[in-house]
């Protein structure tokens, strides 16, 4: 009996090394091991592994459904079925599958790792976020890392990062510890020191898969784009058909501006696997932004059939600007947030979406109140101090003083490449981008976040509420830092350059807040200052919800004082530093727009070209919420659109204070 038991275990292990070289001599040795020991559960198992791997997803299918009913008890079996329906897009039954494996085998890091990507895929990020913890849970055994992993679990990120510096203060080369450490310092927004750690984890461990994985996603969400595709490939080298790899290397490649690209690769994942309602969303924004309207609507619409609670596609859908809703889109949007069940995430963006649709339909009254629970859901989840906001501006104009520049005249890099648009958002900077970008010498890109992430690390901190102390570093600065941060921001942007024209556009709006910064680094660079009247500006931002950042949009109070901030910081650089700001205002563009191109090219020291005036011609891709609209000659109906909801305006208008009154001049801070 130990011989026949020996023998077959042999015979099994033998098989499974078949699998990856030779899957058909693999099925031979199942069928072998079967006429010995008939309906042997583990040889069943090689014989549907060995048919799948040969691309036989229905015979593969078929023994293991009636293995599963047989078996519910042996995780190998249930988690390779999980696998092939993920393949065949069942994505409802593999993730069914994947917890029903999770649940016999939750000490196995792989099957919850699995299940963490499945549920990415599927849309349910809250699921995702758990099954990824408990991946990490699974994968140590050190009693003070198991403590460390339930609070990570549990969401108690301070108590976490208390546990895991000080094990890694003791055990500094325990990779597992350091990737914990990292993943809890990613989600708290520490990317930077995610990175360094994962880096550290990496060189300990170069075939550390789940950390190479997570410093991919770190790398990208800093924008690291160049470093993070080269983790990706890697990744790809190993797993070359992961949905979750080929879907973040999209997605990199869309933050570089490669969008056919990304739209090939999204085009390729579907095919293959066409049951994933956020590739289909993230498949439509490419589309979207090179002007492919009608298949990104397709393509939201999908993901929507897929996924009917997935509130960011019906929001995607009202963010084209352009695009109506039917009565019917009303009703299921209506139905959705009805449910009891709905994620926080979904019950925002369909509030804002119904907000859109109900304004189209100009039921002003019963669109103000999705707008403003939509905004506060959103609010509750993002942390943002007005004060601080406030305090910034005063120390900017206490320390960035006509003196301090006059003292460092000569100092940054000299090029002349970058023009600046900043201002708020939702105030026309899309359109002054497109008509500049539509210019023979001038490239648009997008909304870079390299001055913010100078300014960052200047700090000394990666924490965004004590962004602020960067500006005390400033008067610190030497000439040659100054000229080497200049350079250090033309290098970063050089990914972002697909045309070879000597300027280049980075509309970052926030960069108001950074342009003592940017006079330091490159004092020859231009800066345009888009402004819109207060109140359709400021309306406009609490009807749109962001992605990520403008923290301040999401209170008709707050973003009042944030705009009050803006005009008094950007009085004191019309002062400090004369003639060096050119400012569109946005009603002047749309009652002349010849007399405002000319002068703002002249601005810029170019000549005046005809494709400026025919800026909706350009078929440029455009990253941001106005891309419909920019594609469309300029219209007046948006100047006074703040009116139909004035009667609900009271908190804005006293925030605003004398900033409404005085428009467009400025009054005396």
């Amino acid at each position: 009996m130990t011989d026949q038991t020996g023998a077959l275990s042999t015979a099994l292990e033998n098989g499974h090394k078949l699998l990856g070289v030779n899957p058909a001599r693999a099925e031979e040795q199942a069928r072998e091991i079967l006429k010995v020991v008939p309906q042997h559960p583990m040889a069943v198992l090689l014989l549907a592994s060995a048919r799948r791997a040969q691309g036989d997803t229905a015979g593969a299918r078929g023994i293991l459904e009636a293995l599963a009913r047989a078996q519910p008890r042996i995780p190998a079996v249930h988690y390779e079925f999980g696998s092939l329906l993920a393949q065949l897009g069942e994505t409802r039954l593999a993730i069914a599958a994947f917890r029903h494996t999770a649940r016999l085998d939750p000490r196995n890091a792989a099957i919850w790792r699995s299940l963490g990507n499945l549920c990415t895929l599927a849309g349910d990020s809250e699921a995702a976020d758990e099954a990824y913890a408990q991946s990490i849970k699974a994968s140590v055994h050190d009693p003070e890392l198991v403590a460390a992993a339930t609070a990570l679990c549990e969401n108690r990120l301070d108590a976490a990062e208390r546990l895991l510096r000080d094990f890694v203060k003791r055990h500094p080369t325990d990779v597992a510890a350091i990737r914990m450490l990292a993943e809890t310092a990613a989600r708290l927004s520490a990317y930077e020191d995610a990175e360094h750690l994962l880096e550290r984890a990496l060189e300990l461990a170069p075939s550390f898969i789940p950390a190479r994985h997570n410093y991919a996603v770190v790398l990208h969400r800093q924008l690291k784009s160049e470093a993070a595709l080269k983790q990706i490939d890697l990744l790809l080298e190993n797993e070359p058909n992961s949905p979750s790899y080929r879907t973040l290397r999209a997605a990199v490649l869309v933050r570089i501006g490669e969008y056919h690209a990304a739209i090939k690769s999204y085009e390729v994942l579907l095919r293959e696997q066409p049951a994933f309602p956020k590739a289909w969303m993230s498949y439509g924004h490419a589309l979207k932004t090179v002007g492919r309207q009608d298949d990104s609507i397709a393509a939201y619409r999908k993901s929507i059939a897929l996924l009917p609670k997935l509130g960011e596609s019906y929001w995607s859908l009202a963010n084209l600007k352009t695009f109506r809703f039917t009565d019917a889109d009303i009703e299921a949007m209506r139905q959705q947030l009805a449910r009891a069940d709905l994620a926080a995430e979904d019950r925002y963006h369909l509030e804002f979406a119904l907000g859109k649709a109900l304004e189209d339909k100009s039921a002003f009254a019963e669109s103000f109140e999705h707008y403003a629970r939509g905004n506060a859901q959103r609010r509750e989840t993002i942390p943002y101090d007005v004060d601080a906001t406030t305090e910034f501006t005063r120390h900017s104009k206490s320390l960035l003083t006509r003196t301090f520049f006059e003292e460092r005249a000569g100092y940054g890099s000299s090029a002349p490449d970058p023009i600046f648009i900043v201002g708020l958002p939702r105030a026309g900077s899309t359109l002054v981008e497109q008509i500049l970008s539509s210019h023979s010498q001038i490239e648009g890109t997008m909304e870079l976040p390299d001055i913010l992430s100078i300014a960052r690390r200047l700090s000394g901190s990666t924490r965004r509420a004590d962004l602020h102390t960067y500006l005390d570093t400033l008067p610190g600065l030497d000439a040659q830092a100054c000229a080497d941060l200049g350079q250090e921001y033309l290098q970063r942007t050089k990914i972002q350059r697909k045309l070879a024209r000597p300027y280049f556009i980075d509309k970052m709006p926030n960069n108001f807040h950074h342009i003592g910064l940017v006079r330091l680094i490159l004092p020859n660079a231009k800066i345009v200052d888009a402004r819109r009247h207060p109140m359709g500006c400021c309306l406009s931002n609490f009807k749109q919800h962001y992605a990520y950042g403008q923290a301040f949009a999401y209170d008709l109070n707050e973003i009042g004082r944030y705009y009050r901030d803006y005009v008094e910081l950007m009085a004191h650089f019309d002062a400090v530093l004369p003639g060096r700001i050119h400012r569109v205002f946005y009603e002047n563009m749309v009652a002349d727009s010849e007399r405002e191109i000319r002068a703002l090219l002249e601005y810029c020291g170019l000549p005046f070209e005809e494709n400026c005036l025919r800026y909706y011609e350009n078929d440029r891709a455009v990253r941001t919420a106005s891309s419909e609209q920019v594609r469309q000659p300029i219209f007046t109906d948006g100047v006074e659109q703040w009116r139909n909801y004035e009667e609900w305006l009271g908190p804005l208008k006293d925030a605003l204070g004398p900033v409404l009154d005085a428009y467009p001049e400025v009054p005396v801070f």
